[in-house]
């Protein structure tokens, strides 16, 4: 349960994402910028906390140990993933995107087979294949159910240009969060707690995020003062807290596909609180019962998620006692 709680909790930061990403789009700002400046934020932050809990030496000799794969796994998490999030904000509002993204929850769980977990056996330890917990899908699926009622009565405004460039880097950055997530924590074995290993993800996309910045410097020009107060919110908010308390969500039960694929399920809720978001902020129209209706399902799916886990849990408490 504890790593739900969290989860929720970095589903309401992960949602200001959504609001100000688009809210940067509709005052003329560049996607490039508002991709590279969230990472440059959250550096600073990240560094000063890794230090203060001594933590900086370790990180660093897990990075010179194995760079390729470390670089390789946090630009599939990182650049893969929020490149394409803020380049679907020029085309399509926040409901949308925050809808789309909700695909992580199935993407989470369809990935289960790509990794292996170590059991002990009479002839010693071996790797055994994970496979899909069923009980876990259909309750994602259920959950996606709610997000697609919740996006229908908008449907209808939406171009097909909107809909393509709007929601097709949305899925690839679906599948590319939790698989890259996934593989980073299977890569050091826990040998890197959570802040130490956003710091050393977001150092080793650096490279990546200055390209991109040098980019939208010579074919845009210099970030407005807004799009740097905002991406500034964005860093702290999604960038630093949001992507801490996912990650220390995941950390708690990176063992159990079930468990897991319930911690990812609480992203849904992004949906929810980027709608309010936009209804505060952006001025977007109340949502219809058909929403409604939507929402109504999210939060069953997010119930039921909680139930299966609690039940997982106390079992797996008498088979050990």
């Amino acid at each position: 349960m504890k790593g739900i709680w969290l989860g929720i909790l970095a589903a309401v930061f992960f949602a200001v994402t959504f609001v100000l990403n688009r809210s940067m789009e509709l005052a003329g700002g560049s996607w490039m910028w508002s991709a590279s400046l969230r990472y440059f934020f959250m550096v600073p932050f990240l560094f000063a906390i890794v230090g203060m809990r001594g933590g900086l030496q370790a990180m660093s000799r897990d990075m010179r140990a194995r760079p390729w794969p470390f670089f390789g796994w946090s630009t599939v998490a990182f650049v893969l993933f929020y490149g394409p999030l803020t380049f679907s904000a020029a085309y399509a509002p926040g409901w949308l995107l925050a809808g789309t993204w909700q695909l992580t929850i199935v993407a989470g769980v369809l990935l289960a087979p790509i990794f292996y977990l170590t059991v002990r056996t009479p002839a010693g330890e071996r790797k055994v294949r994970q496979t899909i917990p069923v009980p876990s899908l259909l309750i994602s699926l259920v959950i996606l159910a709610g997000v697609v009622l919740i996006q229908i009565p908008h449907a209808q405004s939406v171009t097909g240009k909107a809909l393509l460039l709007g929601t097709l880097p949305i899925v690839v950055a679906a599948f590319a969060y939790p698989l890259g997530n996934r593989k980073m924590m299977e890569l050091l074995g826990g040998s890197l707690d959570t802040f130490q290993r956003v710091l050393g993800m977001t150092l080793m996309t650096l490279p990546v995020w200055l390209v991109l910045a040098g980019y939208a410097w010579l074919t845009v020009g210099l970030p407005s003062w807004s799009q740097l107060f905002q991406s500034f919110v964005v860093g702290v908010s999604s960038g630093v807290i949001a992507t801490t308390l996912f990650f220390m969500a995941t950390d708690l039960v990176q063992h159990d596909q079930g468990r897991l694929a319930a911690v990812e399920a609480t992203q849904s809720l992004e949906l929810l609180f980027a709608m309010l978001g936009e209804m505060l902020l952006l001025h977007m129209a109340l949502p219809g019962p058909v929403s409604l209706a939507g929402t109504a399902v999210i939060v069953i799916g997010m119930s039921l998620h909680s139930w299966q886990t609690s039940v997982a849990a106390r079992r797996q408490i008498q088979q050990s006692a």
